[in-house]
């Protein structure tokens, strides 16, 4: 029993340390973010540098094998480490593994950049090869990063801390594009080039090899600078008291961290209680788990979908000019322009209105909302879509499209990292975690590898290179809409954790009165039998 050790954690006053834990665990999902959504920036530019064909009308573009693989190989990795980390997370401790996952996150960053060889097919491989390792690294921090943060927050501002947590994405994803808008400035300046229209093979300076390299290698610096910082957080005491049983430790540790002396509960032996997948699993938190799973997996279709090819959308309606009228690096620019656009006047701001509301409003409302609007604004681009493709109307359709941005992240994609860790036992916190997460990146990869088929032209000889015919973007927004139809649904299956302790959402209160009176059971019998005897 550790009640005074959890009650001390639940009413604790905010204070630097949960500061301290926001950036450690935020810098994480800054790298994450980086990390994942920088290929969107520099995949043209692959396409120029290594599927150049002579005499060709537009520039060089990855075939839809390799663009399929360097885009959705690091899914693949998350899911596989979500996963497994968060397994490993219940099974040796949130701290020991913590390390393990931004370790793998340095490495694989620079091994990203350095892809051994000069043929497409060696650069390639060795390019998804790391990729795949980043993205098992970042699929550990989704489960340990959201568990951590939420055994160390007081009950009434968890919510915001987790989010705080989840909205570094937000900044990760701004960094990349302006970290790429400067590298594609800097390189244009000394290594000017003509568009590819005037001369193909010089619109493609040889140092535009460095660039892309650059950008993926640069994601491992914020990663490296919180390692030290990482190896410094104790345990959590939720962990240490609930499942390594070390209440004494969990006391210490939350008496030196809050600074308040915590008096450790005699240990009392604990029955064996019911475990993951159990009937009684099942019937406590079955549809707990249904819920948050698919929620997150149709949330990740529409999201990741939306920001991988957003640069596809944003060429269709005309707001990057044409490939051919550009240079390699012009063309970096100008995706990197746009995506930061987009982060900077959608995605960031809707991440942070979670962070300030979440405790207020409460996630189940701010879910729904999210998912209702990113619903009617799909379809609000999709349904006229031949009007916003007239160059005069493209300002309307960027507005309504970062409105999309806005409610997933003031919505559910903040929503979906926050409740699962707020609503299982501390047994299998990490595990459901992780099981969630890891089924938004299946949802990811049939966004990602999906919409990169469907959103082809109807007419297959406008369609690109490699590609059969799709059913158009406009089809394929309206699909969008209805996937977010069914997470709205979904949503009902999730209970609300606002201003509730995490022992009190996970049932764990109740398991110990059950126990506490299974003890008592006994000797009041006892005492029955002896006043009969007497």
């Amino acid at each position: 029993m550790a009640k005074e050790v959890l009650n001390a954690l639940d009413v604790a006053k905010t204070q630097w340390y949960h500061f301290t834990a926001i950036i450690i665990a935020g810098m994480g999902f800054f790298t994450d973010a980086y990390d994942l959504f920088c290929i969107s920036l520099v995949t043209k530019l692959l396409g120029r540098i290594y599927y150049h064909v002579d005499g060709a009308a537009k520039p060089g573009t990855l075939p839809p094998n390799v663009s399929a693989a360097v885009n959705g190989v690091a899914f693949i990795g998350t899911l596989s480490g979500q996963l497994f980390f968060g397994w490993l997370g219940d099974k040796m401790g949130r701290k020991k593994v913590y390390g393990m996952t931004l370790l793998i996150m340095v490495l694989c960053s620079v091994g990203s950049g350095l892809s051994f060889g000069h043929t497409p097919e060696s650069v390639m491989t060795t390019l998804c090869f790391f990729r795949f390792c980043l993205g098992f690294g970042i699929g550990g921090d989704y489960p340990l990063s959201a568990t951590i943060m939420s055994e160390y927050s007081n009950k009434k501002t968890r919510g915001a801390f987790i989010a705080a947590v989840f909205a570094m994405q937000g900044f990760g994803i701004l960094a990349g594009g302006i970290f790429a808008i400067m590298i594609a400035a800097i390189f244009k300046a000394y290594f000017d080039s003509p568009s590819y229209a005037v001369d193909p093979i010089r619109s493609t300076v040889p140092q535009a090899d460095f660039v892309w390299r650059i950008i993926v290698m640069v994601g491992a610096l914020p990663a490296a600078l919180t390692y030290y910082w990482r190896m410094k957080m104790p345990e959590t005491a939720r962990y240490t008291a609930l499942v390594a049983k070390n209440t004494a430790q969990a006391a210490a540790d939350m008496s030196k961290v809050l600074q308040v002396d915590i008096q450790a509960e005699p240990e009392i032996e604990e029955k064996k209680k019911y475990g993951l997948f159990s009937q009684e699993f099942l019937s406590r938190h079955g549809l707990h788990l249904l819920g948050t799973t698919t929620t997150w997996f149709l949330l990740d279709i529409a999201f990741y979908s939306q920001n991988l090819f957003q640069k596809d959308i944003f060429s269709a309606v005309g707001w990057i000019p044409p490939a051919q009228t550009m240079n390699a690096l012009d063309e970096v620019y100008k995706i990197a322009r746009a995506q930061t656009l987009i982060a900077l006047c959608s995605t960031v701001p809707g991440y942070w209105c979670t962070v300030i509301l979440i405790d207020r409003i409460g996630r189940f409302t701010i879910q729904l909302m999210g998912f209702f609007f990113m619903t009617v604004f799909m379809f609000a681009l999709a349904i006229p879509y031949d009007y916003w493709t007239h160059k005069e109307n493209r300002i309307g359709f960027v507005v309504l499209y970062s409105l999309t941005f806005f409610f997933a992240n003031f919505g559910p994609n903040a929503t979906t990292f926050v409740v699962p860790a707020e609503i299982f036992p501390a047994r299998f916190r990490s595990t459901c975690h992780g099981i969630s997460s890891a089924a938004g990146k299946l949802g990811a990869i049939v966004g990602a590898f999906g919409f990169l088929y469907l959103a082809q032209n109807k007419d297959k000889s406008k369609a690109d290179a490699g590609y059969p015919a799709g059913i158009g973007v406009q089809n394929s927004l309206i699909v969008l809409g209805v996937v977010n139809i069914l997470g709205f649904g979904f949503t009902f299956l999730v209970p609300e954790a606002n201003g509730k302790s995490l022992e009190e959402m996970s049932g764990e209160n109740e398991e110990d009165e059950v126990e506490v009176n299974e003890e008592l059971e006994p000797s009041h019998s006892n005492n029955q039998r002896t006043e009969s005897l007497v």
